[in-house]
């Protein structure tokens, strides 16, 4: 029997996946007809409808009237064309407008961590490429996610960086209709965490040299503010400008997929120099049998 709408959304946000993929199988091509509507015969529409699955996969518990799927589905894609619309127009702007929940919404790493959808996103962003793993932990799991600072903590340009989500939204997309109705046990988030606050501690501690001995190999890249900066003893200066200063680093978050890890730190400043650091960073981390191999950091803005 044909389910309705608001049963396919129960069934949904008590784990049904399956019925996640009937729901939004249902509506898509409605999706692209008003993302066609709004953009036009492009990519731009079909990248449009992608990114809203992914949008209402995270946000589903937020739909008040199960009834409503379709309107509230067809509201997703009409906001992102809007977004998409924007970043057409020929005006100096810094940066791309993030796809991501109005400020003060949960952060999507959070929703995902407490939700129905955890596992089946965490397995399907574990079978991306790296470059695109890199890109979408970036902007969906972490603070930093501006297509500048990914470009920065990556070493690639914007145009790079949407040309890898793009790929990256179309690939998730397919992958989580195909999977929908397994079974999947992602990686210990809390697990990340604690090895990346018991790294932070070492750090601290006075004996980060051991630190960079065991974690970080001999041909270990260092990127920052979008460049190259150099080895491990470019790490190394790095450390002692920030330690040796009395700062400190606190862990906000920490998500991993497969060898790629993103932190979200604080810095704490001392009183005597608050204004030595700013106020937090996002390192991207790329592991090489079981070691560091590259590393990217971006800085927030004061």
């Amino acid at each position: 029997m044909l389910r309705s709408d608001a049963e396919l959304v129960r069934a949904a946000r008590t784990g049904d996946m399956a019925a996640f993929a009937v729901l939004t199988e249902r509506h898509r091509a409605g999706l692209r007809a008003t993302a066609i509507a709004v953009l036009g015969y492009t990519d731009e529409a079909e990248d449009a409808v992608q990114d809203t699955m992914l949008t209402a996969m995270r946000r589903l518990p937020e739909l008040r009237d199960p009834e409503a799927a379709g309107p509230w589905l067809r509201q997703i894609v009409r906001n992102t064309c809007k977004m998409l619309l924007r970043r057409r127009q020929p005006v100096p702007v810094a940066e791309p407008e993030p796809l991501m929940p109005p400020a003060g919404d949960p952060r999507p790493d959070e929703v995902l961590g407490q939700s129905y959808a955890r596992d089946w996103v965490r397995d399907a962003v574990g079978r991306l490429s790296l470059p695109l793993r890199e890109v979408v932990l970036l902007r969906y799991f972490s603070d930093y996610t501006s297509y500048h600072q990914i470009a920065e903590l990556c070493g690639i340009g914007e145009d790079t960086v949407a040309s890898r989500l793009r790929d990256a939204r179309r690939t998730l997309a397919h992958t989580l209709r195909e999977t929908a109705d397994d079974a999947h046990h992602a990686a210990d988030h809390e697990a990340h965490r604690r090895q990346a606050r018991d790294h932070l501690t070492a750090m601290q501690s006075g004996t980060y040299d051991r630190v960079l001995d065991d974690w970080y190999r001999p041909d270990l890249s260092v990127f920052a503010l979008g460049g190259l900066v150099g080895d491990r003893s470019a790490l190394r200066a790095m450390m002692d400008y920030t330690f040796g200063a009395g700062v400190g680093v606190r862990l906000r978050d920490a998500t991993a997929s497969g060898e790629v890890l993103v932190w979200d730190t604080d810095y704490i400043n001392p009183h005597s120099d608050p204004e030595h650091c700013p106020p937090g960073s996002a390192w991207l981390i790329r592991l090489r049998e079981g070691r560091v191999a590259r590393m990217g950091v971006a800085y927030a803005t004061r």
